[in-house]
């Protein structure tokens, strides 16, 4: 929810214009950003105590419809991967380029024109690096992404064109790096396993934070920047994701429950900062959702918030404390 009483930046400002790229007009289409609007919103200027009374008499979104794109797209993610695992690198892709183009979209509210052609072609090439090549594939893919970005936009007038680049380095690096993790994830002969702990543990911690959150939340954990969230559902976020990553890690890669613990912390902790970074954006750029492309759920940014942020923390405990050995 957005503060009445934080600056933003308004769509309606004027931008500089770019001739290379020109702004495309609003039409309020699926994958357009969606605007806040403060008199739609009647918890607008309560205390963040007051919105969270208020949220455990009412879910907060469309359940019906953010159930029913949750399994859908929980199918097609369990298909590709139990059919061919390269085609779930695939499908990442298609979704991060959705999320790309909204999250360019939402810069344009802030004056930002970011370049679209580098960073869906670089994420295309950090996918395949970090599939094929690991780590440093990945680097030097992001690398020269973001060299990519900088030549791009330097072919045209230099009005704003550092905002821009700075915009395009963003949007290269979030979620475009980000989200390489799941390639390195996928890629050891286990991967399937590793991708599957990676998204239930994650999913752990959106179904923990959002129970516990509605039924007993009652303190804020940042009520500037999101009052809806509490510290209450934190705490059921790392107990359910501590259950499922004792689990998934025991079950499905054959190693101690106690690296599942460990798991299941360190995601909670990464999947509450990238649910808080994002809001702090949309804060800032001044809309509700990056998109509606998804009902119940908003834009497919608005679900890759988290999964961004987590997978190079599963990656790290995963590569340090689960490695097969030699």
């Amino acid at each position: 929810m957005l503060d009445p009483m934080m600056t933003t930046d308004s769509p309606s400002d004027p931008v500089d214009p770019v001739p290379t790229e020109p702004a495309d007009a609003g039409g309020g289409g699926p994958l357009e950003p969606v605007p806040y609007d403060p008199t739609l919103d009647d918890l607008v200027g309560l205390p963040a105590e007051e919105v969270l009374e208020k949220k455990q008499s009412r879910a907060g979104r469309n359940l019906p419809a953010a159930i029913g794109v949750g399994v859908g797209l929980g199918v097609l993610i369990i298909a590709t991967l139990l059919i061919r695992k390269e085609s779930f690198v695939v499908l990442v892709a298609l979704a991060v380029a959705v999320g790309i183009w909204e999250l360019r979209a939402a810069l344009r509210n802030a004056g930002v024109h970011a370049p679209l052609a580098p960073p869906v072609l670089g994420m295309v090439g950090m996918l395949w690096a970090a599939y094929v090549h690991g780590p440093a594939g990945l680097v030097v893919a992001w690398c020269l992404t973001c060299l990519a970005v900088v030549l791009w936009r330097g072919t045209g007038r230099l009005d704003g064109a550092g905002r821009d680049v700075l915009g395009g380095v963003f949007i290269s690096t979030y979620p475009t790096f980000l989200v390489g993790f799941a390639a390195l994830l996928l890629a050891p002969e286990d991967g399937v396993g590793r991708v599957f702990v990676f998204l239930i543990t994650t999913v752990c911690s959106d179904v923990g934070g959002y129970a516990a959150g509605v039924l007993f939340g009652k303190h804020p954990m940042a009520p500037t920047i999101s009052p809806k969230k509490s510290w209450e559902g934190f705490a059921g976020s790392v107990l359910l994701c501590v259950v499922g990553g004792s689990l998934t890690v025991h079950l499905l890669l054959d190693h101690s429950w106690v690296i599942g613990v460990a798991l299941g912390v360190g995601v909670a902790v990464a999947a509450t900062v990238g649910d808080l970074m994002e809001s702090l954006i949309k804060r800032d750029l001044g809309i509700k959702d990056m998109s509606n492309v998804l009902p119940g759920h908003g834009g497919v940014m608005d679900r890759l918030d988290s999964l961004v942020v987590v997978a190079p923390i599963v990656w790290a405990v995963l590569t340090l404390l689960a490695a097969k050995p030699a």
